[in-house]
């Protein structure tokens, strides 16, 4: 029996939507295109006042190749995600550019990346063609999520300055590791298991108010795009006597 037209036509976009989402399945690596500016202060490495909460240590995170982020910065869910950029004219610019850390909100003449002057200058294939990318100011480029890698380095939590022991407790997560967003934290108490939920503050920084007492488990759930997520447990607890201003490593690395 024949096909009839109609039927001809639902079998073939059919075959068009699986072909499409198996495409977008397959893009999740592939690189789109955008803008990139470069923070204009005489410092090569990034601010110490960033939108993410990081402060002077997101200055010198991964060596300085660090960007602000406009759309990316996705109210503060994008803090700490590691993406691949790559300038594209191809008089000046490396066919790999180099991996970047976002540690700051900011956007300049519809750009997606605010970039540090040392990541800016690092997407160059020379010295020459370096100064010439930072006279342009502004660049077309090719962007990508990448994992974070820190070598050497575990997952660390800094205690806030502004937390009150034992009443208030507010920390920012350092070395966020993998692919996937933190999008929720919890802090358990290890004798009776009762957990307390936080509330993202504002970029990497989480709080809470009369927050658990005891040494405490940290739990962060990673989760993708796609709906993938797990809640990861570090191995090292805080401990019942944290103190504003300290870090404490989880003695966690991830590759989610």
């Amino acid at each position: 029996m024949a096909l009839s037209i109609q039927t001809l036509a639902f079998l073939l976009a059919a075959v068009l939507f699986m072909h499409n989402q198996a495409h977008a399945a397959q893009c999740k690596d592939c690189f789109i295109h955008s803008r990139a500016a470069h923070y204009p202060n005489s410092d090569e490495k990034g601010t110490e006042t960033g939108a993410c909460g990081f402060g002077t240590f997101g200055a010198t995170l991964n060596g300085g190749d660090v960007s602000a982020a406009s759309e990316l910065y996705r109210n503060g869910v994008g803090c700490g995600a590691c993406y691949q950029v790559r300038c594209t004219n191809s008089n000046y610019c490396s066919d790999k550019g180099l991996t970047v850390v976002i540690t700051d909100q900011g956007s300049s003449d519809n750009t997606d990346f605010i970039l540090s002057r040392r990541a800016f200058a690092g997407m160059a294939q020379t010295k020459d063609a370096a100064a010439s990318l930072l006279a342009l100011g502004i660049v077309d480029i090719e962007y990508r999520r990448v994992s974070c890698r820190h070598p050497y380095q575990n997952i660390t939590i800094k205690i806030d300055e502004n937390s009150n022991y034992p009443f208030y407790l507010a920390f920012v997560i350092r070395y966020q590791q993998g692919q996937k967003d933190i999008t929720a934290v919890q802090l358990c108490e290890t004798e009776n298991f009762g957990c307390k939920l936080l509330e993202r503050s504002y970029g990497a920084v989480w709080t809470t108010a009369s927050p658990p007492r005891g040494p405490l488990s940290l739990r962060m759930l990673f989760s993708d795009d796609d709906g993938d997520e797990s809640w990861v447990v570090p191995v090292n607890n805080i401990p019942s006597d944290w103190k504003p201003g300290q870090t404490y490593d989880t003695g966690l690395q991830v590759d989610v």
